[in-house]
């Protein structure tokens, strides 16, 4: 049995699917997002071969991930993400999500109705 080493590429589409970039409307991946992500961190460096076909290693992969991980979870900026992965700070995904803030749905549920009544009530006036 041959095993795979861990330096091992992956394609671009593999990748889209390993972060779960799916775009649910058309069911297709989105490589997109992750080249938009390439031009603006410089971190994440692919290896182009021939065709211009991208390949990203384990490394880019977890960067990806992590900036994946700022931007939808924490929902930071692209220049907060930049400052961060600038810094000589740790970027291990288990310290983010300790420190992560705690969303209560039943709270958000509960605002979103009172908005919901609020929009109602204003086109009654109208």
């Amino acid at each position: 049995m041959i095993h795979k080493s861990k330096k091992t590429y992956k394609s671009i589409g593999e990748v889209a699917e390993i972060l779960e970039l799916t775009n649910y409307k058309k069911g297709s991946l989105n490589t997109h997002t992750i080249r938009f992500w390439e031009k603006n961190f410089k971190q994440i460096k692919p290896k182009i071969f021939s065709g211009n076909r991208r390949y990203y290693n384990n490394e880019d992969i977890e960067l990806l991930k992590k900036v994946k991980y700022l931007l939808k979870v924490q929902g930071m900026t692209i220049n907060g993400v930049k400052k961060l992965l600038n810094s000589n700070s740790s970027l291990k995904l288990d310290e983010f999500s300790k420190n992560s803030i705690s969303v209560d749905n039943s709270n958000i549920k509960n605002k979103l109705k009172k908005i919901l009544n609020l929009i109602k009530e204003i086109k009654k006036l109208k």
